[in-house]
């Protein structure tokens, strides 16, 4: 029973003076001493101290500087990769994009390099746009009459005193 005693006085903050330190004659009471009302007073302040520091005695205005810090360096760490990512991608966009202009120039290339090849089209092309012809034959040149300008047309052309000066030639104040 002593042990238990002394186990309970060292919870209660006793140190170890419990019913077997006691004065002589008290044998089986409990004293009461000024120590355990000053270990529960720091416990007390200790427990206010623990509240307003909060986790590992660190205060919450401290946790927050310390998560904004770690915040903003995980934002800077993937920032840079995030921004590589977005600009390579943008630059494979743009080059698939060339590479299927490309690809469909190839594909006119190579029908023009079929016709080409062909040699009744070559020989057609030579005849529309050379103006080629087989020895024998007689060309004959077709030209359309040109229609005359109209007068809008000429005084689009003309400088604005050759305009005056139709008009004036004319006689038609209108035109002015």
């Amino acid at each position: 029973m002593p042990a238990a005693a002394d186990e309970r006085a060292r919870t209660r903050g006793d140190r170890g003076r419990g019913a077997s330190s006691a004065r002589p004659g008290a044998a089986g009471r409990r004293t009461r001493t000024r120590e355990p009302q000053l270990t529960r007073t720091r416990s007390r302040a200790a427990g206010v101290v623990a509240a307003t520091t909060g986790f590992l005695g660190v205060s919450s205005t401290r946790r927050a500087a310390v998560l904004a810090v770690v915040v903003c360096a995980l934002a800077l760490t993937v920032a840079v990769p995030l921004r590589n990512f977005v600009a390579q991608r943008q630059q494979l966009s743009d080059l698939t994009h060339e590479q299927q202009q490309i690809a469909a120039e190839v594909d006119r290339l190579d029908e023009q390099r079929a016709r080409l090849s062909d040699p009744s089209q070559v020989e057609a092309d030579a005849r529309s746009r050379l103006g080629y012809v087989k020895p024998g034959e007689v060309p004959y040149i077709v030209e359309l009459p040109v229609p005359p300008p109209s007068p809008e047309e000429l005084a689009a052309g003309q400088p604005w005193f050759e305009r005056l000066w139709t008009t004036v030639s004319e006689g038609s104040p209108a035109q002015l």
